[in-house]
């Protein structure tokens, strides 16, 4: 009995964007191209793939790219004709990374104790004794136009 060879593993294509133009080095660049951080959003639609269908084909996606450059259209194109037709495997989905959440810190840094509230300025009268209200009075301050956030002390400068 003959064993079918199971076609290899391929990862996709690097993403490339172009290299930017500095001052400091007079314009001039040793080459015009890098490896970038993944694909644009753009590019991966070109394909034909949503963003989710991207990465769980091991397709890197860059959600602050705007740029759409043809040669990465073309190399996902070829990637995944190859994928398709069987003369390679896709990478094996990884699972999403376990997320450790912080513990609460302490009573003051929330404000919990009089000693807190003062310290974030929320020792005042009535129901104002929370942040939201402080955020909201300088907003108004600000869009008003008033010297808020620096107060002179006595003898200052």
């Amino acid at each position: 009995m003959s064993q079918a060879t199971q076609p290899p593993v391929l990862p996709p294509p690097e993403p490339l964007v172009k290299r930017p133009r500095l001052i400091s080095s007079g314009g001039v660049l040793g080459s015009e191209w890098r490896v970038g951080r993944g694909y644009s959003i753009g590019e991966v639609r070109a394909v034909g793939l949503t963003v989710d269908e991207a990465r769980l084909l091991g397709i890197r996606v860059d959600t602050n790219r705007d740029t759409v450059w043809d040669v990465n259209v073309q190399r996902l194109r070829d990637w995944l004709s190859k994928i398709i037709k069987g003369e390679a495997l896709p990478p094996e989905p990884a699972l999403p990374k376990a997320i450790k959440i912080k513990r609460k810190r302490g009573r003051v840094f929330r404000a919990l104790t009089p000693a807190g509230r003062r310290m974030r300025g929320l020792m005042s009268v009535k129901l104002r004794e929370t942040h939201v209200h402080k955020w909201k009075k300088k907003a108004r301050e600000r869009a008003e136009k008033r010297r808020h956030e620096t107060v002179r002390a006595k003898g200052g400068h």
